[in-house]
């Protein structure tokens, strides 16, 4: 009775685990919401600090675009794009890539900083990774023009501005926004202390009232998923696996909660399918173990309404299939959650709370293996193989 005990205090952790672990992701999501607010810099005389043709803009469009971060821009009739970015600066780099999907792999950046000797410093940055060393200086694919790239600093606020001449004219586009405190080494940029993806309409110079939708849709879609493939489903497993003894009630949980999970992993892939639609994101592993993963759930649910009687002979394979279904379904499902978060570069957050979540979840069910391989073993000495009958 200790060991039945011991479980359901296991797997009672493990549930109120998950209310202490969704406050946490919750209070990540509020502190990582895009905020997009008004200041009084767009008044700002350029003309005393900016060199030419940075100074005598004309037609300048101005608009706030996330916290401190500021863009200006002008465009002539050669389709000539002019771009000052502007934030409060301190120490460390400012930037700002061109996405094609919203994505910072594949992305393009322009990156100002000052070094510690005051020093002036602009860049271009091919994003190839999101490791600092896939981060590569003096290359990318913005086509710049052939009139130098500018870094000043006014009061407390960096200017940063450059030219591009894009073949055709930028419209909606996914824009990155990023700073480091830290001053890059050798043109070698430190990971980023914040970030944010915004889609910018340079057509009507504001951001894009889509932004935010995107910005909350990604994190739906990684939050539906974490829960549904990395909590529900799991629990559902350990449920089926280390409390047969508590018949029936053991099936209806499991059932119960595979439901919830399914109906988690299927609110992901609809998520995800709506962000794909709109971002258009280059994610072919992502979206093709997603889907698998889906297919897999959906013979799941078809193999419980055709689930021969314990008495067939077909039992035992239909056991074996729908064991072995289910583990590969939860290891793909642990595998794309951490490629999601990755791929996402969802910051360390989400890192630190998954990892919490799946530590969790694999203590467990060492515990319960444990216990259960105990609780076996003591079957096997109170019932020998070999009995002798007394002497008489």
């Amino acid at each position: 009775m200790a060991y039945l005990h011991s479980g359901a205090s296991s797997i009672s952790l493990l549930f109120g685990f998950l209310v202490v672990w969704q406050a946490r992701l919750s209070i990540f999501v509020v502190a990582d919401e895009l905020e997009v607010g008004g200041n009084d810099l767009c008044g700002t005389d350029l003309s005393t600090f900016l060199p030419p043709p940075y100074s005598n803009m004309s037609n300048i469009i101005c608009s706030p675009v996330w916290n401190t971060f500021t863009l200006r821009y002008t465009r002539n009739k050669d389709n000539v794009l002019t771009i000052i970015l502007s934030a409060v600066y301190t120490t460390g780099w400012v930037g700002i890539g061109f996405s094609r999907d919203g994505t910072m792999v594949g992305s393009s950046a322009m990156v100002g900083w000052f070094n510690k000797e005051g020093h002036a410093k602009i860049k271009q940055y091919y994003l190839q990774g999101t490791k600092t060393t896939q981060v590569i200086p003096n290359k990318g694919e913005l086509p710049l023009t052939n009139i130098p790239s500018a870094v000043a600093l006014h009061g407390a606020t960096m200017y940063m501005a450059f030219q591009i001449k894009p073949e055709t004219p930028l419209t909606h586009q996914p824009i990155l926004l990023a700073f480091g405190s830290a001053y890059p080494a050798h043109n070698r940029l430190s990971h980023h202390d914040d970030k944010t993806t915004i889609l910018f309409d340079f057509s009507a110079g504001s951001v894009s009232a889509g932004s935010n939708g995107i910005l909350k849709l990604k994190k739906n879609h990684g939050i539906l998923g974490i829960v549904g493939w990395g909590l529900f489903l799991p629990c559902g497993a350990i449920v089926a696996r280390y409390f047969r003894h508590k018949d029936p009630l053991w099936f209806y949980l499991h059932i119960t909660i595979q439901f919830v999970g399914f109906i988690f992993g299927l609110a992901t892939v609809v998520a995800g399918r709506q962000l794909y639609n709109k971002i258009h994101a280059n994610v072919p592993t992502h979206r093709g173990i997603g889907i698998f993963i889906l297919t897999l759930s959906i013979l799941q649910v078809m193999a419980f309404f055709l689930r021969p009687n314990h008495e067939a002979k077909i039992r035992k394979y239909w056991n074996w299939y729908h064991h072995w279904v289910g583990r590969i379904a939860l290891f793909f499902g642990a595998l794309n959650i951490v490629l999601g978060i990755q791929i996402g570069n969802a910051g360390n957050s989400w890192k630190i709370s998954y990892g919490f979540l799946l530590g969790a979840v694999l203590i467990t069910v060492f515990a319960l293996e444990a216990l259960l391989f105990m609780r076996k073993s003591e079957k096997v000495d109170e019932n020998p193989a070999f009995q002798m009958n007394p002497v008489i």
